[in-house]
């Protein structure tokens, strides 16, 4: 077992770059899914008080402004988290001075 799981450790330093940059892309697709689901969720929990056959206007307006609030606050704290790490030095490159 331990063979196995070192030998295909060693070989992912040799990854062929368009299967990385796949792997990036279907990650990217998984977290965003992710990101939808739980704001459908979010949203859902907060805006249905009983399911009908139509959307009633309030709650149609709840979905609208919950949908945008979660896009702003998402947005938000992943600014905050650029600013964040664009400030702070790299480890590698504290090492080098």
């Amino acid at each position: 077992m331990d063979s196995t799981s070192s030998s295909s450790a060693a070989g992912l330093g040799s990854v062929d770059p368009q299967l990385q940059h796949f792997i990036e892309v279907e990650t990217q697709k998984q977290r965003f899914q992710q990101l939808v689901h739980q704001m459908t969720e979010l949203c859902w929990e907060k805006c249905m008080d009983k399911p009908g056959p139509k959307l009633d206007s309030r709650a149609e307006a709840c979905f609208v402004n919950c949908v945008e609030r979660f896009i702003d606050t998402s947005q938000f704290i992943l600014n905050r988290l650029e600013q964040t790490q664009k400030s702070k030095p790299v480890f590698s490159e504290s090492l080098s001075d």
